[in-house]
């Protein structure tokens, strides 16, 4: 049945009625989408607790999201192509992508669609709520979920919380990220586990139970609470804290997957203009998602769900966005959609798309191996950063997991790597503390790869429509040397004059989680740690920067050494360790008097560039190469060079 129902509580223009090129203005419509599933569907049983979900007198399981999106006010001159991003955390990140924007969680405001590049192009663009654990106060897009249920009463079962805190505090709560919680069945639960260990390698030690208790802080006095835990002597930052314990709270999660897939389906193909605000404008629909959202696709994919009901093709194109090569916790009894533990489902085979078996476990599978005997596969364009793969994963997307072969892309696959970039869009001027508070050694990755993101877009949608290959892929590999161990680069960079390199670094291990995992519920807790997947990154030259990938000026013209990682700042503990997301960019010295003083082995700007006139036209020629070769838009040529020179004056003013 899928979508039962869209209401549209609020339609109204957007800006005021701004004009968005040859599109013309815009409405922002606001409201609610009900859907409904069948259980015993062939293309839902895959769903985590669907058929222990409440039922209609019908049969169906229901749920609802919130629904948004922006539709050209003179529907005729849409492009007939429907952008639906899949939200991140309820947030909004597509116009932080695709037009400038630096922060989206609110579509009233007026800076929300930026530069405005989706509009005047006329995509219908969309977003729905899929993770039931937002909170909608803080997050627009949330949804609500049926329980999954053990005669009259909720299904319980054991939950594990993480948290890796970067200050001190005497207590947490119950959930990831501050979301919804999973509260516990008893306060004095005895058989509830508390461990703390020093990093994700580290053994596990288990916190006296007498220590620490499900409890809050009211009026300065511990008070007992179902939904926070309170250590007595305080959760310490850099150390990574994990409480096992029992809960009767089980949304059924999976549902998430479902809606997008229906939602996006009905604004395709539905024609009854009463049911569809889009009925008879869509041709066809391309889905992005960025991070948390970009795994989501990969789940999505890996589960076969490009595929409605009615078999019908859902997404005709993908770009699932610094993802690595992980999944998520997004179709699990007592999921919680936002954590990406290295110990947790993000990573777990198969990463890459052809099928391959590992070695060690005897597992065979891929992630499309659903998609390709359905013949359902969408273009996909995967996009990684540097900090995807310091981070320890993503070139399980395209190196087989005993280290030991380049894997083989399909045919409907193109990779890029975004050479020597953090995970978002890197700030200038520099930074040295991230919008999340995190703080590193070095201040912030500043390299902006906004224009790449642009490009595949546009390539995408030439590559779908007129059926025009997009350029080549461009990822570190092991056949030309590109792609090394991270620990191998450890020279490069104890040469610079910090020496900061992190000494302890991230790894997946083989994770099993019990035998009924197989239909989402986890029988061991933490789950059995097996042997860690060999993992590399991206070769660098003698000044630190990255020799594979997609190459932008900033690196191939560079002012300084920018990386995909940072060390964590010794007063957010575990210095040792980088951040996950965040990178860094260690300048240049200005001059070579600059550069005797400091010891710096790195060649001073100065003794590379003439001058800022001559820089500039380096900078230049490097950017009409990557137009020419279709990996940057030409209308993104001014945008590049201002903020190249920018950089060039910021960095030979100080060091």
């Amino acid at each position: 049945m899928a979508v039962t129902r869209i209401d549209i509580t609020t339609r109204e223009p957007l800006l005021n009625g701004q004009s968005f090129g040859a599109t013309g203005p815009y409405e922002l419509l606001r409201g609610t989408v009900t859907f409904a599933a069948d259980p015993a569907h062939p293309r839902n049983r895959d769903i985590a607790d669907i058929d222990k979900a409440a039922r209609t007198a019908v049969g169906q399981v229901e749920w609802w999201s919130d629904f948004a999106m922006l539709q050209p006010a003179n529907l005729g001159r849409g492009n007939r192509r429907l952008l639906f991003e899949v939200v991140n955390r309820g947030r909004i990140l597509a116009f932080r992508m695709f037009d400038a924007v630096k922060e989206t969680s609110n579509l009233r405001q007026p800076e929300q669609v930026g530069n405005g590049f989706l509009l005047q192009q006329g995509y219908t663009v969309a977003w729905c709520g899929w993770q039931w654990d937002v909170m909608r106060i803080e997050s627009p897009l949330g949804m609500g979920v049926p329980q999954a249920m053990d005669g009259k009463t909720s299904v319980s079962g054991q939950v594990a919380c993480q948290w890796w805190p970067s200050r001190p505090t005497p207590t947490l709560s119950l959930s990831d990220r501050d979301h919804q919680t999973y509260p516990t069945i008893d306060v004095a639960d005895a058989e509830a586990v508390l461990t703390v260990r020093e990093h994700d390698h580290a053994p596990r030690q288990v916190i006296p139970r007498e220590t620490w208790q499900f409890a809050r802080i009211t009026r300065g006095e511990p008070v007992p609470a179902t939904t926070s835990i309170l250590l007595n002597t305080g959760f310490q930052p850099g150390k990574i804290y994990e409480c096992v314990y029992r809960t009767r709270h089980a949304p059924v999660a999976g549902l998430g997957l479902l809606g997008v897939r229906d939602i996006v389906s009905h604004l395709k193909y539905v024609t009854d203009q009463q049911a569809n605000p889009c009925a008879g404008l869509i041709d066809q629909a391309y889905g992005f998602g960025a991070s948390q959202s970009g795994r989501f696709l990969r789940h999505f994919l890996y589960l076969g769900l490009n595929a409605d009901e009615q078999e019908r093709l859902v997404f005709d194109g993908v770009i699932p966005h610094i993802a690595g090569a992980q999944r998520g916790e997004f179709n699990r009894r007592f999921a919680q959609p936002s954590a990406s533990s290295m110990q947790g489902p993000s990573a777990m085979f198969p990463f890459a798309d052809n099928d391959q078996r590992d070695p060690l476990s005897g597992e065979s599978d891929g992630l499309l191996r659903r998609l390709r005997a359905s013949g359902h596969c969408p273009k996909i364009i995967y996009m990684n950063t540097s900090s995807e793969y310091w981070r320890g994963d993503a070139s399980l997307s395209h190196i087989s997991v005993d280290g030991t072969t380049d894997v083989d892309l399909p045919e409907n696959v193109r990779l890029y790597h975004l050479t020597g970039a953090q995970h978002t869009p890197g700030p200038l001027p520099l930074a040295n503390v991230a919008a999340d508070g995190s703080r590193g050694q070095y201040p912030l990755n500043s390299i902006n790869y906004a224009p790449l993101v642009r490009a595949a877009l546009v390539n995408l949608d030439r590559w779908v429509r007129e059926n025009v290959a997009p350029p080549p892929s461009c990822y570190p590999r092991l056949a030309d040397g590109t792609a090394v161990p991270a620990a191998s680069l450890a020279p490069v960079f104890q040469a610079l004059p910090r020496k900061a390199f992190p000494t302890i670094l991230p790894q997946p291990h083989r994770l099993d989680f019990g035998p009924t995992w197989k239909h989402g519920v986890a029988a061991y807790l933490p789950p059995h740690l097996g042997e860690p997947y060999q993992t590399f990154v991206a070769a660098v030259d003698a000044d630190g920067n990255e020799v594979a990938g997609l190459r932008l000026p900033d690196v191939t013209v560079p002012l300084g050494t920018y990386m995909g990682w940072n060390p964590r700042h010794p007063s957010q503990g575990a210095p040792e360790q980088s951040f996950r997301t965040q990178g860094s960019t260690i300048p240049f010295p200005p001059t070579s008097e600059a550069r005797e003083q400091s010891g710096d082995p790195r060649r001073s700007i100065a003794e590379r560039y003439a001058s800022r006139e001559s820089y500039g036209a380096l900078i230049a020629q490097a950017t009409e190469a990557l137009i020419a070769a279709g990996y940057v838009l030409a209308e993104d040529r001014d945008d590049i060079m201002q903020r190249a020179l920018w950089r060039y004056d910021l960095f030979t003013a100080s060091h």
